[in-house]
């Protein structure tokens, strides 16, 4: 009877050549693609925070333009604040209503950016007004360039 001793497999360094090289690339492959995806997921907050905060400043100019009308609900009442879609300043400062409109204008403007399509609409029934600002939204949309993508905000209020 002859008993073999059990054959050990004995690897060399030789034979283990590359092997970690490639563990090593493929670990720093998909840790790049990881990171790519990190990146895309903040511009995209990055857009939407944009995109956020350009909502509110539409709210908050709303609103402006509608404590001017309070404090001069004479006029308002009087359809001086109506003001069909304009994008630029108006251009006489002959009463305190066309002030006032001038200044929400040029404060839209500025703070929604000074494109084409930063307009303001004030349309009063009465004491019943509508006020609608419209801007340039395509930033959000991820299309800029691609064409404008407008937003607009309404408020409707009682004065």
């Amino acid at each position: 009877m002859n008993i073999r001793p059990p054959i050990r497999m004995q690897f060399s360094p030789a034979g283990q050549q590359g092997a970690g090289l490639l563990e090593v690339m493929i670990s720093i492959l998909i840790m790049g693609i990881g990171l790519l995806g990190i990146a895309a997921m903040q511009a995209t907050a990055l857009r939407n925070s944009q995109s956020s905060l350009e909502r509110s400043q539409a709210v908050i100019q709303t609103y402006t333009i509608l404590e001017s009308m309070r404090a001069n609900r004479t006029a308002a009442l009087a359809g001086e604040y109506n003001l069909a879609q304009t994008c630029d300043p108006p251009a006489a400062n002959a009463t305190l209503a066309q002030s006032d409109m001038r200044a929400w204008i040029t404060s839209l403007e500025q703070t929604l950016g000074n494109t084409a399509n930063t307009c303001g609409t004030i349309a009063c029934n009465g004491a019943d007004c509508t006020v609608t600002v419209q801007w340039d939204d395509s930033r959000a949309t991820g299309n800029a360039g691609a064409g404008a993508a407008n937003y607009r905000v309404a408020t409707r209020t009682q004065l």
